[in-house]
């Protein structure tokens, strides 16, 4: 890590190596609001896939993983939950929609509202709050977000439009680098 990454990201590394349990949703957004981070400040980390959207190690600890996650345009997450974890996310280049998806009596998910973040937009969301990240920006833009997990993110519930089925998806670090989720 260059020296540029670590000034940028010491407060937030400062505050989750001290972590000793998962922090409340509040606090871990409100730090991750604070940051004074721009795209250029994690450059190193800015890598693309056209398989499909990377997720890129910055730094790990015990009770957290901190990735920059890229995605070329058209670039979609599955629906998901976040299983355990509390997650806090800022937009560092284009434009983020994130579609929020709940249950419906039969089972299936419905989405029920989506809406575009702008850079330096913070979203965040927690165990079963269930989402879709996407970049759906006109034309070729691609979009870089900075994501913290707390605990590691270590598996995530994975849904489906067309039909009941739940899965199980592995966030597993030492594919962190690897398209896809």
């Amino acid at each position: 890590m260059n020296a540029t990454t670590l000034t940028a990201l010491e407060p937030l590394f400062e505050y989750l190596d001290g972590l000793h349990d998962r922090p409340p949703l509040a606090e871990l957004t409100a730090r991750v609001s604070r940051l004074q981070i721009q795209c250029e400040d994690v450059a190193e980390f800015v890598r693309f896939s056209e398989q499909g959207y990377m997720r890129n190690l910055v730094r790990a600890g015990p009770w957290y993983n901190v990735l920059v996650l890229c995605w070329k345009n058209g670039q979609r997450s599955p629906i998901h939950d976040h299983a355990g974890s509390v997650c806090a996310l800022r937009v560092l280049r284009g434009v983020l929609t994130e579609t929020l998806f709940e249950f419906t009596p039969n089972g299936h998910v419905k989405a029920t509202l989506s809406r575009d973040f702008d850079a330096g937009s913070v979203v965040a969301s927690q165990d079963s709050d269930l989402h879709q990240v996407s970049n759906l920006q006109a034309g070729t833009a691609d979009l870089v977000t900075l994501h913290v997990y707390s605990p590691a993110l270590e598996l995530m519930g994975k849904y489906s439009l067309t039909d009941r089925t739940r899965g199980v998806e592995p966030m597993l670090m030492e594919f962190a680098a690897a398209g896809g989720i």
